[in-house]
């Protein structure tokens, strides 16, 4: 006899070892487990992915845009995958199309 022995008891050790659960539940939760990581995490970064590339083909001369590092301004040109901002009278930035994270409500840039 052991100290283990006297913690736990031999056939309490023995029958935790077998399985419990038939297969069919075992898939069943493992398809639950899949159906609830699509619902809470796949399925809603791809909508807010689908909302981006439309609100970026969307964008046109004159719309006011806030970069994803957080500096807005008022779009002057479109290319392919660059973007003209004019930050300041007279001043342009070229940013990539997807750092534009929002799109700004037109008259936002003069009241600020």
């Amino acid at each position: 006899m052991n100290l283990l022995d006297l913690l736990i008891s031999p056939a309490m050790a023995q029958a935790a070892g077998t399985p419990q659960g038939s297969m069919v539940q075992t898939i069943v939760m493992i398809a639950l487990f899949f159906f609830i990581f699509f619902v809470f995490i796949i399925r809603p970064q791809s909508k807010r992915a689908k909302e981006h590339r439309e609100m970026i083909t969307a964008l046109a001369k004159g719309d006011e845009v806030v970069t994803s590092g957080g500096i807005a301004g008022k779009v002057e040109e479109i290319k392919d995958s660059f973007i003209h901002v004019e930050i300041a009278q007279g001043v342009q930035i070229k940013v990539q199309k997807h750092a534009i994270a929002a799109v700004l409500p037109k008259g936002t840039l003069k009241s600020a």
